[in-house]
């Protein structure tokens, strides 16, 4: 993960994530989708079932499925890391990559620890949500990305660039779950009922072929997810 990883394009729009919906444990039918040139916002919270300060974090992403620029401006997406796990209650939702991945945005930072609730937005550390700042947008044109699943599950893409790409792309597939709840016995949320939307279960990347200005990739998506929706994203590195 880059200092500059920003992100190039965002595949999926709310009829992607219908979808997806209506067919969770199934693979998706084959479908292709579009974006437009301008960059979407990426917001990523790194959370834990183990953390007493999470779930107002938490219940605020979940605020984001009423807004009208869902799957259009803003794309929400929640990894719960493990590095709570030992501290009376195993998170079912926590991976160890997932707390890799918050690791390598400290270090890119020239950060010495991880935290949750942790908020990145497009690429970048934002603590602006504990001051109850809007969520930064951007209006940069980055080009556009098409990607088509087929019935055997996979995900192609393409993707040309607004302008020339200096370094390598690569493209990654997160597959949500929502509306899932936890009851949690211990730890710091001990006897509470824990609800969570845009987790992600799963995240796969590929590396990205470039011919002249057209990047191409493509990601096999897992038949027994359980998700509700996806997401495909295009970025640097």
């Amino acid at each position: 993960m880059k200092t500059a990883a920003v992100l190039a394009a965002l595949a999926f729009g709310l009829t992607t994530s219908h979808v997806l919906s209506q067919q969770p444990r199934s693979t998706p039918p084959a479908t292709v989708f579009e974006t437009g040139n301008t960059q979407s916002t990426l917001i990523e919270l790194f959370t834990s079932e183990g953390c007493s300060s999470c779930p107002p974090a938490e219940k605020w992403m979940s605020g984001l499925k009423s807004n009208q620029d869902l799957w259009k401006k803003i794309i929400p997406v929640t990894f719960h890391v493990d590095y709570w796990d030992h501290l009376g209650w195993r998170d079912r939702f926590a991976k160890p990559e997932f707390t890799s991945r918050q690791q390598r945005y400290a270090a890119a930072w020239g950060g010495d620890s991880v935290y949750t609730p942790g908020f990145v937005v497009n690429g970048k550390e934002w603590r602006g949500w504990f001051d109850g700042n809007v969520t930064p947008t951007s209006s940069t044109k980055v080009g556009v990305l098409r990607v088509s699943f087929s019935n055997d599950g996979k995900l192609s893409a393409s993707f040309v660039p607004a302008t020339t790409q200096p370094g390598a792309l690569a493209l990654n597939l997160a597959l949500l779950g929502n509306d899932l709840e936890s009851d949690v016995k211990r730890g710091e949320n001990s006897g509470r009922k824990l609800r969570h939307d845009f987790v992600v279960l799963q995240l796969a990347k590929s590396e990205m072929t470039n011919q002249g200005n057209l990047w191409t990739g493509t990601v096999l998506l897992s038949s027994n997810a359980g998700s509700d929706k996806a997401t495909a994203l295009c970025r640097l590195g």
